[in-house]
């Protein structure tokens, strides 16, 4: 009687068995009809096909996927990055047509996103550097397009198109990029504080520079020369050398006591021109590239910058006559476009997320780093070639200098922004752009 109720439970459990398996078998059979669950499949093949393929290449899937991935998250992720063709596309109209309009307007917008990326590449590098490192980083290519467009107009002997287009760079920085800054960072909160001792910090340092470009053409203007241009020369290397120091000087002190500083919320890229890496309430965000890279990367954009510069600074004078619009107006206020839009963008973003302090390296730093190391830095550059390059920006664009510097400092001294004074500044830019459409620089 126990083993026919045994055997009775051991035929009980295969018909289970059974049906278990019949009814995962219809699952199955349902699952496969599902055009979603089909589409998967398809993608789940072709991936396992495309490895497969790459698995015969050997080392060659690593490698071809690294490549991938870099590419995409340095050029294709990025709608922006759209204009980077407008860089050949000038190069081939200028070969062709010789149109310095068209060449000029194409150069500007294929720069523009190589300067984003540079700044880009430079930042994710001071990730793998260190806060000393990275902070030197930052502040060496910062600016490295307007430092690129200067050493070529330098080394083809355009000296005025370097003082032209470095005084550019620093009027779009205080007025525009800094207006535009405080002007949508007000529309989102009624009044926003930055760190005061730090706006105090680099006012000092624009009037420094500004002190530093006031006296040689003081000099010249009044004629009081002891030696006829010969002292005023002398006098804008001896003032670039101790601009270089106070510079050097200023960033130690900053890296130094960052911790120190309150309310900072910037930390090394204080003195950083190019800012594009958002930031999370919980801090900083990883590094999307490797150290190798970010190295790779800042050379690739740094020598299609330098190719471009050169058609770019080639098409100024040929753009002047083809538009009728003075040099000065071409290299102060359209030039400076090319290296400044990423400013633009981050300053905008950061102001918006209430992080002024952020925007004002951006904007502040990057005209302390042009007022304080590339304008001496090509002094001393033309210098060494032979080249008599000197701090006389003439008296009508050293009082522009002087009076944005001044007007800026002023708007900075309490320590809070709104967008009324964002309007203030981005005003003043338009007065500025209207007196250089206006203004025929003598020695064009």
């Amino acid at each position: 009687m126990m083993d026919y109720k045994l055997q009775i439970l051991r035929v009980k459990s295969h018909f289970e068995e059974m049906e278990s398996a019949d009814e995962t078998g219809i699952h199955v059979v349902d699952d496969i009809g599902d055009p979603e669950i089909r589409e998967v499949d398809a993608q789940q093949r072709r991936i396992q096909a495309f490895s497969v393929g790459l698995e015969g290449a050997g080392d060659r899937k690593t490698i071809g996927t690294v490549i991938y991935k870099s590419i995409y998250t340095v050029i294709l992720s990025k709608k922006f990055n759209l204009l980077i063709p407008f860089g050949p596309l000038a190069i081939f109209v200028q070969k062709k047509t010789n149109q310095n309009g068209w060449v000029f307007i194409l150069g500007l917008l294929g720069i523009m996103p190589l300067a984003e990326r540079l700044g880009y590449t430079t930042e994710q590098l001071a990730f793998y550097s260190g806060p000393t490192i990275g902070g030197l980083l930052n502040a060496t290519f910062g600016n490295a397009t307007e430092l690129i467009i200067s050493i070529y107009a330098l080394r083809t002997g355009r000296i005025r198109v370097v003082q032209l287009s470095l005084l550019g760079s620093l009027l779009s920085n205080l007025l525009f990029v800094l207006g535009i800054a405080f002007f949508s960072g007000g529309i989102v909160r009624k009044e926003q504080v930055f760190n005061k001792a730090t706006a105090v910090v680099d006012s000092g340092l624009l009037l420094m520079a500004v002190m530093g470009l006031l006296f040689p053409a003081s000099l010249h203007s009044t004629g009081t020369e002891v030696h006829l241009g010969v002292s005023e020369l002398a006098l804008s290397r001896v003032s670039s050398c101790v601009l270089l120091l106070a510079y050097v000087a200023s960033i130690i002190f900053q890296l130094k006591n960052i911790k120190h500083l309150e309310g900072n919320q910037h930390g090394e890229i204080l003195y950083s021109g190019d800012q594009d890496q958002d930031q999370d309430e919980e801090g900083e965000a990883p590094p999307e590239i490797s150290k190798w890279e970010s190295v790779i990367w800042l050379g690739i954009t740094a020598a299609a910058i330098s190719i471009l510069s050169e058609y770019l600074v080639d098409a100024i004078e040929g753009t002047s006559l083809a538009w009728g619009v003075p040099v000065a107006f071409i290299s102060v206020i359209l030039l400076p476009i090319g290296g400044n839009t990423a400013a633009v963008t981050t300053s905008v973003m950061f102001a918006m997320k209430d992080k002024l302090d952020v925007s004002l390296g951006v904007a502040i730093g990057s005209s302390t780093q042009i007022s304080m190391f590339i304008i001496p830095f090509c002094v001393v550059v033309g210098w060494i070639f032979g080249r008599p390059v000197d701090l006389n920006f003439q008296l009508f664009e050293t009082a522009t200098l002087f009076m944005t510097v001044l007007f800026v400092a002023f708007m900075m001294q309490e320590g809070t922004s709104n967008y009324f004074k964002g309007l203030m500044l981005l005003f003043c830019y338009v007065l500025v752009a209207a007196s250089y459409f206006v203004h025929e620089d003598p020695s064009s």
